[in-house]
């Protein structure tokens, strides 16, 4: 599919390397003679950052075109956005251009502030006009704050819903069209604050900056506000909070109706204080800083399937399931993918020993999964432990490189599993290791040995047979030491 994006600044390039690095083609459309650089530095931060987040691997990155006109951007497009300055008739003047091409194609707006029904003034089509106001990196905050308006009908709202999770973004419908939607506006009261914070001389940026890293924004950015206040009630809970805490809205704690004047003098008190606090640093420095720490964060919440990390391992899921949709090899030669992570890496910039053997891991509970003795089977009181190990370190693996892994059955009776697993760079095929394992099937609740069940051990034999005509590994029994000619 295609996505046409129609401005290419911070906003319109992570919605090309979002759009991009799922798998769809994208073309641009951006006047500006330097969007082609702007938005190649873009991608790269995007290239070295989300993959990082994907346990299944991302699809097959797309193809990026940059077109001449509107007009080209926009025709065989499956979905439009557009992301230009915030000038109201700058854009109805650009939804001319694009309906006069695609007048039924979805036609998402970035924009920061104005209502859906703003924006559909005069279109050909205002049905399928609708704002979708992601966050800065696009590429890697999911959500997308969805707001239509009564010219767009539900279910076509639903369709643009599951396309945009699809790429996996978290796409929340706003249940009424507001200016500044929902989150400029809680953005918003926060800047008031702390500009007068400045302006007053509370505090300067970077201790504004302090405050929030070091306190409240470690807890939002996994429990929000409401659930946040909520813990701060004790057992009581919510109304608890709200009885002790309530009476402090009457007091003029805040400024948030009385906006300081903007003159030059704040302008340039904020932007000293700014330079002194960040200066040392790019741009790119510090947009590659602030990609590494959220995918820093958002490992963490992954591990747990909460929050932000729940919508990744959510996205994860449907590639799974889209692989396994359109997968057409045999059972025989089903493959694991694996992405090199950040915690995979030692200080040489390679994927540390241990997780060899944690991709080993990996690749046989999938298989294992694969033969009917998954989570499901565990849970009923059987599994298979491992009893013995051999890795051979082969290859190297750096940091976001996509490995795949396969396991050819050596052999198997009613008790053991003998199995050989190979794990291989994508890029180039290179063997990366050899993983040896001996299982032994076990009843949990006794503690010993026992025979597997017949489905699980007629689904080896159909394997099995299978894998008859692969030959075996020469190395397989090799012991630790032996030269290299014995493989």
């Amino acid at each position: 599919m295609k996505a046409a994006i129609i401005g290419g600044g911070v906003i319109g390039g992570g919605w090309a390397a979002r759009f991009l690095l799922n798998g769809w083609d994208v073309a641009i459309f951006d006047p500006d003679p330097q969007a082609e650089r702007k938005i190649g530095e873009v991608l790269a931060n995007a290239r070295a950052a989300l993959p990082q987040l994907s346990d299944t691997g991302l699809p097959t990155e797309g193809r990026l075109s940059f077109a001449g006109s509107v007009a080209e951007a926009v025709t065989g497009a499956a979905y439009i956005q557009e992301s230009v300055s915030e000038q109201l008739a700058l854009k109805h003047r650009v939804f001319a251009e694009i309906q006069a091409a695609a007048p039924d194609v979805p036609l998402g707006s970035s924009t920061s502030g104005f209502k859906p029904s703003e924006l559909q003034q005069g279109a050909v089509t205002p049905g399928v006009i609708f704002v979708a106001h992601p966050f800065n990196p696009v590429y890697l905050l999911p959500l997308v704050e969805i707001v239509p308006s009564a010219a767009d009908a539900q279910g076509f709202t639903d369709h643009v819903l599951e396309l945009l999770r699809d790429i996996g973004m978290f796409p929340l419908q706003v249940r009424k069209e507001i200016d500044a939607h929902i989150g400029d506006r809680l953005l918003e009261a926060l800047w008031r604050e702390a500009l007068w914070l400045v302006k007053d001389g509370i505090a300067t940026t970077e201790e504004i900056d302090d405050v929030i890293r070091m306190s409240f924004g470690l807890r939002w950015a996994q429990m929000g506000l409401f659930e946040t206040y909520r813990i701060a009630g004790g057992e009581a809970g919510m109304k608890h909070f709200m009885e002790q805490f309530g009476p402090a809205l009457a007091w003029p704690w805040t400024k948030l109706m009385d906006v300081p004047e903007f003159t030059e003098e704040l302008v340039e008190l904020i932007a000293d204080q700014s330079d002194a606090q960040s200066g040392h640093h790019t741009i790119r420095d510090l947009e590659r800083i602030r990609d590494g720490n959220l995918v820093a964060f958002l490992r963490a919440l992954k591990d747990r399937d909460w929050g932000a990390g729940k919508v990744f391992n959510d996205h994860d899921r449907r590639l799974a399931e889209q692989a396994k949709a359109t997968k057409t090899t045999s059972a025989a030669s089903e493959a694991t993918k694996l992405v090199v992570l950040p915690s995979w890496i030692d200080y040489n910039g390679h994927m540390t020993e241990s997780r060899y053997l944690f991709a080993g891991s990996q690749i046989v509970d999938a298989f294992l999964a694969r033969i009917g003795a998954g989570l499901d089977y565990v849970a009923a009181g059987h599994s298979y432990y491992t009893a013995e190990t051999h890795i051979r370190h082969l290859g190297e693996a750096k940091l976001g490189a996509h490995l795949t892994g396969t396991v050819q059955v050596l052999s198997h009776d009613e008790k053991r599993l003998h199995i050989w697993m190979r794990l291989t760079r994508d890029d180039d095929g290179t063997e990366v290791a050899t993983i040896e394992q001996m299982l032994l099937h076990v009843d949990m609740a006794a503690g010993r040995t026992c025979a597997a069940d017949t489905s699980v051990l007629k689904t080896l034999d159909e394997i099995a047979n299978a894998q008859s005509d692969m030959p075996r590994p020469t190395a397989a029994g090799r012991h630790v030491g032996q030269g290299r000619d014995a493989a």
